[in-house]
This record gives C-alpha cells, sequence and structure tokens, in this order.
C-alpha cells in the first residue's frame, strides 16, 4: 500500500501501518502539539486521541498522504473540542482564552532560531529552574520516549526514582509557567550542557539498549545523530562537535557489532571492512575541528578515543598507549567510576589483563559499580585471560544476573560454557 492511496487490504495492513507511524512519528507529533497547546499532559492526551482517531478513520478511509500533519492537525482539534466539553464542569476556568491561545491549524512549522520541534523541546526539559537529573529524565521520556526502565539504566538508577524525578518536573514546569519557547542566544549556553547529556544518553540507549532481544535500537542513535547535527548546526561548540564526532564513529561500526542471528560480536573480533568509511571520516574530520578550539571536555576527549579505535587498521595495531593518555585527560574532566573503569581496561590491553584487574578490582572494593554489569564482565574477562576459571566464572555469573538484554546473555553464556571445557 502506498501512502495516501486507500487501503484495499483491508484493516490489517492499515494498523501496521499505523503502528510503524507510530514508533517513527509519535514524539515528532507529541513535540509539535507542546508547542500548539502548551501543556505536557494535554499534548499527551491530544496524542493518543489522534492515533485512536487514525485507528477507526485509517483502515476505512485510507492512509492520509501526510500522516505527521494529519496527527498534528486531528490531535489538535480533539484538544479543543475536549476543552469545551469540560468547560461547564469547570466554570472558574477561563477555558475560552485557553483556546484562544492555541495557534491556527496553520502553524506546524515555527519561524524561532530552532525549526526543529523536538529540539524546542529538549531545551525546554533543560530548563534551569529544573534539577540536572529532572531535567534529563523529563526529556528522555516525553521527547524520545523512553520507558521509566530504559531510562533508569541508563542512570544506573531505580526505575521508582526516576519515576518521580519526572513527575516533580512537570509539576515544576505547570507551576512555575515555564515557557514553551525557543532560548535567546545568550541563554543557550547554560543550557547546553544538560542538552548534550540528554542526546548522549539517548544514543547509548540506542547503540547498546539497557534490555530486550536486540543489542541496539537504531531509532534511538539515528535520533540522537539527527539532533546533535541540528544543534551543532544552531551552536557549533567544541562539545557539541565532539558529541556528534563521538556518535558518528561509534555508529560507524554497527554492521559489524552482530552477526546475522543478532549476537554480539566484541571490538577485536569485528570485521573492520564493514565498518562505515564516509561516518568514520566525517567523525575524525570533526574532531579535528573542535580539540583545537580550546582545552578539550568529556565529549571531545571521547571522541578522539574512538578515532583512535576507528584509525587502527586491526585491533592488535590499536595506540593502546594513546588511548591511555586520553583516558588519562577525561578523568581529570569527569571523574567517575564508569571511565575509571574503562581506562583499566584499556590499561589490561597495554600492560597485560593482571594491571587492568587491579584496577578494576579497586573500584569493585570501593563499593562502587557493583551493580554495573559491564564491570563484572571485564572483570570476567581478565580473570579469563589469566587461567583463573573459578574467579572468571563468578564473576561472569554476576554479570549474567546483571544483564537483561538477549545478545549480551547469550554472550555470557557462551563464555561461562567455554570455562566447563
Amino acid at each position: 500500500m502506498s501512502i495516501g492511496n486507500k487501503d484495499s487490504s483491508g484493516s490489517g495492513e492499515s494498523h501496521q501501518t499505523i503502528e510503524l507511524v507510530y514508533r517513527s512519528e509519535s514524539r515528532r507529533v507529541f513535540a509539535t502539539l507542546v508547542r500548539l497547546l502548551g501543556d505536557f499532559d494535554l499534548a499527551e492526551e491530544a496524542l493518543h486521541d489522534a492515533f485512536r482517531a487514525a485507528l477507526e478513520q485509517w483502515p476505512r478511509e485510507g492512509v492520509p498522504a501526510h500522516p505527521r500533519a494529519w496527527l498534528v492537525s486531528t490531535g489538535r482539534f480533539k484538544a479543543i473540542d475536549g476543552i469545551r466539553r469540560r468547560a461547564p464542569f469547570h466554570p472558574l476556568d477561563d477555558y475560552d482564552e485557553l483556546i484562544e491561545n492555541i495557534p491556527a491549524e496553520s502553524a506546524v512549522t515555527d519561524d524561532g532560531d530552532i525549526e526543529d520541534d523536538r529540539l524546542r523541546l529538549i531545551f525546554t526539559c533543560c530548563h534551569p529552574a529544573l534539577q540536572a537529573d529532572a531535567q534529563i529524565a523529563l526529556t528522555l521520556r516525553e521527547v524520545c520516549g523512553l520507558t521509566t526502565e530504559e531510562i533508569a539504566a541508563a542512570f544506573l538508577s531505580g526505575a521508582p526514582t526516576v519515576a518521580q524525578r519526572i513527575v516533580r518536573a512537570k509539576a515544576k514546569i505547570r507551576d512555575a509557567r515555564i515557557p514553551y519557547e525557543v532560548p535567546l542566544p545568550a541563554d543557550l549556553p547554560e543550557r547546553l550542557e544538560s542538552v548534550l547529556r540528554v542526546i548522549y544518553l539517548v544514543f547509548n540507549e540506542g547503540y547498546s539498549a539497557s534490555s530486550g532481544a536486540s543489542l541496539t535500537r537504531p531509532d534511538l542513535s539515528g535520533e540522537a545523530i539527527r539532533l546533535a547535527r541540528l544543534l551543532a548546526d544552531l551552536l557549533p561548540e567544541p562539545e557539541v562537535m565532539g558529541l556528534l564526532a563521538m556518535m558518528l564513529l561509534h555508529e560507524s561500526r554497527r554492521e559489524a557489532r552482530t552477526t546475522a542471528d543478532g549476537d554480539l560480536i566484541l571490538l577485536d573480533q569485528q570485521d573492520r571492512s564493514l565498518w562505515n568509511r564516509d561516518r568514520i571520516d566525517e567523525g575524525v574530520g570533526l574532531v579535528v575541528r573542535a580539540l583545537p578550539m580550546g582545552p578539550p571536555g568529556r565529549y571531545c576527549l571521547q571522541a578522539a578515543i574512538s578515532a583512535v579505535h576507528a584509525e587502527a587498521p586491526s585491533a592488535d595495531a590499536t595506540d593502546w598507549a594513546e588511548i591511555v593518555g586520553l583516558y588519562d585527560l577525561l578523568l581529570r574532566v569527569e571523574p567517575s567510576p564508569v571511565v575509571e573503569l574503562n581506562r583499566a581496561v584499556a590499561v589490561a590491553m597495554r600492560d597485560g589483563p593482571l594491571e587492568g584487574l587491579g584496577l578494576i578490582n579497586t573500584i569493585l572494593a570501593r563499593g562502587e559499580l557493583e551493580d554495573y554489569r559491564l564491570a563484572h564482565a571485564a572483570r570476567a574477562d581478565l580473570y579469563r585471560r589469566l587461567g583463573r576459571h573459578a574467579e572468571a566464572r563468578d564473576a561472569y555469573q554476576r554479570a549474567l544476573g546483571l544483564t537483561r538484554l538477549g545478545p549480551e546473555q547469550r554472550f555470557l553464556e557462551r563464555r561461562l560454557a567455554e570455562l566447563e571445557k
């Protein structure tokens, strides 16, 4: 069925189309509805009403030529209709003024500095009046549609904690009447760090999903790259370019990261001929542009590390000494146990598994990363390389117990099976 033609094969195909449209367009539609309606909850209700209308009408009338515009228009109409229905029961509220403030149906594009509604919405969610963690949690939920559980995995936090942050952030926006608007140029830098972190976490969830049957979620990583490109056009700061470069360099390896059956392939075993050279060239070019612009920040340094991997012709030819040096710089900029863990793995590659294992054990002995599956998986691998199979088995089992991602579970199970031989 072609978009815009009447559905001649029954409602099943239309329902499948609606599902595809929901996955690809729902958050874009939501962002535009927030702009038009000025309220998160009203926009969410309008979004659901619009898709319910699509489920009723599209199988009968055919899929419209421009589904996103149809959904925005329908959601706007449903919201106005709902406001009018509620008005008699809430006489103290000025519903006429509320309806008058909703822009005309033609206002589906924006003449402001940021053309993309989703990017506008990110900046709104990252308003300085909100706490940093609440900004990020709210944006991941409302802009990108991640579940509370997925956000919790990105935060290394509990789902109830994340849910409370989101509720409090929405209440703050409502009570403080935080506007849905484009920040003035002078206000953009103070919002930048939170926005970059949001995009970074979205990409991480897309590049290595926290749970599910598939290792990756290309829709999320692709969306993160798209948003970073828009942000780089708006604000070509070195850290923006660094984040975009890092994501492009990681994404260049997507096709080589899994087998045809979806099983995980580690970096040193990947077929580098499958790496996307266009993304590598663009990412390396951005690193070269960004680094001389001032003291490198966390994203520029991560991009530089990724560039070293991307430019190595083979795993054995990787310059691990340079990578360790870059991690040393990164630890000064962003001291964190996860960065320490990544540095420890690099040290193991440069100096041998015993050196890296000592560093990882020190991190875990401090009580940090105890519930972080990758720390135990890295520890297990180093024990395995040292021939200490009993300790490797315990560490692999600990990592397996913390993993909710199918390909990772299968990989760890294979490692455990190999130790039994």
